[in-house]
């Protein structure tokens, strides 16, 4: 209710300006120009301070009631995310600084030095040493934040600990598919041919290469280790995409062709989350922050973290997408020798036995 109330006040608040607009315009007719003219200056100056006020309290509420709904009031959920909070702060608080300072001088100013017959306008129209300073300043502070971003960014993006779990997330038209390594700790080669809906080869799992008899393919929710580096290796089927991991503070281009990497270790896992935000239906999400087509909107993963036990539970319940598309291959299908001997009839059981009577 109170939403409404806003609302209805700023729209009043509009028209009442409108009509002030238009009423100076009929008086301008009525007065003469430079009467009215003056007088609209005045006006003008005072809703320049008007707006000032106006604009500092909005931004004051709005910050207020909407601040505790975005992402800055959640810890960052990631150890690599915390350095991608602490840069979006000093972001902040820099050009927040030079937002204000240069907004309330806009407007001020605007009303201090209206139009006035005791005083000139003093022509002003170059001067070497501002012009440096303001050019010098910036320059060198968003120089600053670039190397300060683009250091954080080659650690995120570079070689992950040797200890990392791996994981290899494709994205297509409109999911997520997610590829773990088997015993042997290596992904079995792929290729976009191979790709084969129909018979659960989602990949293009190549059956020549051994190493692919045990990598273990789920689709739309990953696990990972709290507090374990996961490192996943991208990959688009189709057209890009983008592994959105607003949570932890982390994104990466998913693209044709061109295989990208990130790594992030998990801080809390999501038993853990839901406890600390008192939220018993969180999920940490993956988002694809590309517009990939009609059903871009749908594109939502969920990522599990779990305890390393957990995740040892979770991978050995898991079967091997070798034997999903082989199902005589799988060990788990065989009959035992026995079960098959036992399927003989009580006659030909006897039959056995008169002839090693003879």
């Amino acid at each position: 209710m109170s939403m409404f109330f806003t609302i209805a006040v700023i729209v009043l608040v509009f028209l009442i300006i409108f009509q002030i607009a238009k009423a100076s315009e009929y008086v301008s007719v009525i007065k003469g120009e430079e009467k009215a003219r003056a007088d609209q200056n005045k006006v003008n100056g005072f809703l320049m301070i008007a707006f000032l006020i106006a604009g500092l309290i909005g931004v004051y509420f709005c910050n207020k009631v909407l601040y505790p709904d975005t992402l800055l009031a959640q810890e960052s959920a990631s150890v690599q995310g915390e350095k991608v909070d602490s840069m979006l702060w000093i972001t902040i608080v820099i050009t927040g600084v030079v937002f204000f300072i240069t907004q309330i001088l806009l407007f001020y100013f605007g009303y201090k030095y209206q139009e006035s017959k005791k005083r000139e306008a003093y022509y002003y129209p170059h001067n070497n040493k501002l012009e440096l300073i303001w050019t010098a300043v910036p320059a060198i502070a968003l120089t600053a934040l670039i190397v300060f971003g683009l250091k954080n960014w080659f650690a995120f993006t570079g070689p992950a600990p040797k200890e990392a779990l791996q994981v290899e997330i494709t994205g297509k038209q409109f999911g997520w598919i997610f590829r773990y390594p088997g015993m042997d700790q290596t992904f079995g080669k792929k290729y976009y041919k191979l790709i084969d809906d129909a018979n659960s080869n989602s990949l293009g799992q190549d059956w020549k290469d051994d190493k692919n008899f045990d990598d273990v393919v789920v689709s739309q929710t990953m696990y990972c280790v709290v507090n374990r580096p996961v490192n996943l290796r991208i990959f688009s089927r189709d057209v890009i995409h983008d592994v959105g991991l607003s949570a932890f503070r982390l994104k990466q281009d998913a693209v044709p062709g061109t295989p990208t990497s990130l790594w992030f270790t998990p801080k809390f896992t999501t038993k853990e989350m839901k406890e600390k935000l008192g939220k018993p239906d969180f999920q940490y999400e993956i988002s694809c922050d590309q517009m990939c087509g009609n059903g871009h909107y749908s594109m939502k993963g969920v990522i599990e973290v779990v305890t390393q036990e957990e995740y040892d539970v979770w991978l050995a319940q898991q079967k091997p997408n070798y034997y999903t598309v082989f199902p005589d291959k799988d060990p788990s299908n065989q009959k035992p020798q026995l079960a098959i001997d036992s399927t003989k009839t009580t006659a030909s059981v006897k039959t056995d036995a008169v002839k090693t009577k003879m």
